[in-house]
């Protein structure tokens, strides 16, 4: 009876770190594909800050001259807040 007992000590223990081994390796994998998805997640966020940062894009092409704004008309706003003619009353 003993040695029975023995036995199944044994072979569980055995089981146990069999088992502890196996999920120190899926924890150990489970890290290592967080940590990959961590890097790429930082890169993406390098890319996107370089973008709207601006840092690699050549904008003066798009700059306006002050000279050419003095020909622009100046457009006088309408200060008719009348707003009749845009109910009916056929309706």
């Amino acid at each position: 009876m003993k040695k029975i007992f023995l036995l199944f000590f044994i072979s569980s223990i055995g089981v146990a770190a069999l088992n502890a081994q196996s999920l120190s390796q899926k924890e150990a994998a489970l890290k290592a594909k967080h940590v990959k998805e961590q890097m790429e997640r930082e890169k993406k966020f390098a890319k996107e800050q370089k973008f709207y940062q601006g840092k690699e894009y050549d904008l003066s092409a798009q700059k306006v001259d002050p000279k050419d704004l003095d020909s622009v008309p100046e457009i006088e706003p309408e200060n008719d807040f009348d707003m009749t003619d845009v109910y009916r009353d056929d309706i």
